[in-house]
């Protein structure tokens, strides 16, 4: 049997930030995990947005 352990990684997700205003239809999110002990606030990375072919920052949502 596996032993239960306690992850102190979790599964977050990222949405674009620049998306949201720019009107456009759809969204651009990413799944990725974080280790909740050393990153305790919401993560911030730059990430691509296919709908606006373009690099822009994707923030953490609940």
């Amino acid at each position: 049997m596996a032993k239960k352990s306690k992850d102190a990684r979790v599964q977050i997700i990222l949405e674009c930030t620049e998306h949201k205003t720019s009107g456009m239809p759809g969204t651009s999110r990413y799944i990725s995990t974080k280790n909740k002990k050393n990153t305790p606030e919401r993560m911030e990375l730059k990430k691509y947005n296919p709908i606006l072919k373009k690099m822009t920052v994707h923030k953490e949502i609940k």
